[in-house]
């Protein structure tokens, strides 16, 4: 066996505490801004070396990015349910999960949410609102196949986002964006085709959330849960029939930027 060179493992170790620290940073301050290389090594008392392997370390975890040249630095980026879905999708891509599996999971993790929506005692308030507004949004779009697709995901999205159990909240959105990412792809495969469902399958989508939310602003828990899980089996339906047997795709999440058009409420 071929012995270490020694001096490696002291920097390594170094590099992890200095990554550590700025781990704990980014993850507890939301306006965190990474100083300069200059700066860490005054603040650390570290040699460049060290520090340069912390932030090898940290962009490694994607939470920050590394920009190299003459403008150099480092951006930061707090890890939110689109990173974790990428992380999770190349889990299931390694695990060989069809959209099939992911798509039963689903079945039995947002119909969950939708009865927390139903039973929130502010949903007029703040949940109802918000879900009518996506749903008029994407009735706007009903016709255009890729941009109706992505409309009509923020409405799960939103379901889920309501939900009150941040552990739950925050698991099951990085389930929903890896489908979305996958259905996403889906209708702008078939729209090159000139494939994509009539336009009565999109109205139709539109006229279910409807009646889901109906049942959420009642306070109906039964029938909210009852429609949802009849809801998303059919529109799963429409991607599984020519896709169902294909593996999950991780890079899908990790280019896709789904959901861009407003921040998500935070419960």
């Amino acid at each position: 066996m071929t012995t270490p060179r020694r001096g490696r493992v002291p920097q390594r170790r170094i590099a992890e505490t200095v990554a550590d620290e700025l781990r704990d940073h980014i993850l507890s301050d939301d306006d965190y801004r990474l100083p300069t290389q200059d700066q860490l090594v005054k603040d650390f008392g570290v040699s460049y070396p060290s520090v340069r392997e912390a932030l090898r370390i940290l962009e490694t975890e994607g939470l920050v990015t590394v920009r190299r040249g003459n403008v150099g630095g480092a951006d930061v980026h707090r890890p939110d349910e689109f990173s974790a879905a990428y992380h999770l999708g190349l889990s299931l891509q390694a695990g060989r999960v069809t959209l099939e599996d992911l798509a039963a999971g689903l079945q039995l993790l947002e119909p969950m949410c939708v009865t927390e929506c139903a039973k929130r005692p502010d949903r007029a308030e703040i949940v109802v609102p918000a879900l009518n507004a996506s749903i008029d949004a994407s009735a706007e779009l009903v016709g255009d196949g890729v941009a109706f697709t992505q409309a009509a995901r923020e409405f799960h999205d939103l379901i889920v986002s309501f939900t009150p159990n941040a552990t739950i909240r925050y698991a099951v959105r990085s389930y929903v964006a890896l489908w979305s990412a996958q259905e996403e792809a889906w209708a702008e495969a078939l729209t090159r085709r000139g494939e994509y469902p009539s336009e009565g399958k999109a109205e139709d989508a539109v006229h279910a959330h409807r009646r889901i939310v109906k049942e959420i602003a009642d306070g109906r828990v039964a029938e909210a849960e009852r429609l949802a899980r009849s809801h998303l089996a059919a529109t799963q339906t429409l991607v599984l029939d020519r896709f169902g047997d294909t593996i999950v795709n991780a890079s899908a999440a990790m280019t896709r930027n789904t959901f861009p058009a407003r921040q998500r409420p935070r419960n």
